[in-house]
């Protein structure tokens, strides 16, 4: 499966970065002294749907299947790392 790098600004609502290697983003994150989250995402699926393949959400409650709690998912199963002023945190 392929994968990608995306850095999300601490603060920010929208991505500020997609890469396609984590040495790639964390260039990046480093020239600018970005703070942030930097998390590995599978191209083609959604975090919901692959947490869902990868047995680390079950959704149990009707909530779970409705868009507004969809479209807000994300798990911290997924690989990520912090930044502070562009050092890892």
């Amino acid at each position: 499966m392929t994968e990608v790098w995306v850095f999300h600004g601490a603060g920010g609502r929208l991505t500020s970065g997609v890469f396609a290697s984590r040495l790639q983003a964390e260039e990046f994150i480093e020239l600018y002294r970005l703070t942030g989250t930097l998390t590995k995402y599978p191209v083609g699926v959604s975090a919901y749907d692959w947490a869902i393949q990868e047995k680390l959400f079950e959704p149990k409650k009707p909530e779970h299947y409705e868009a507004g709690f969809i479209q807000r998912f994300t798990t911290a199963s997924q690989e990520h790392y912090h930044y502070e002023e562009g050092q890892p945190a």
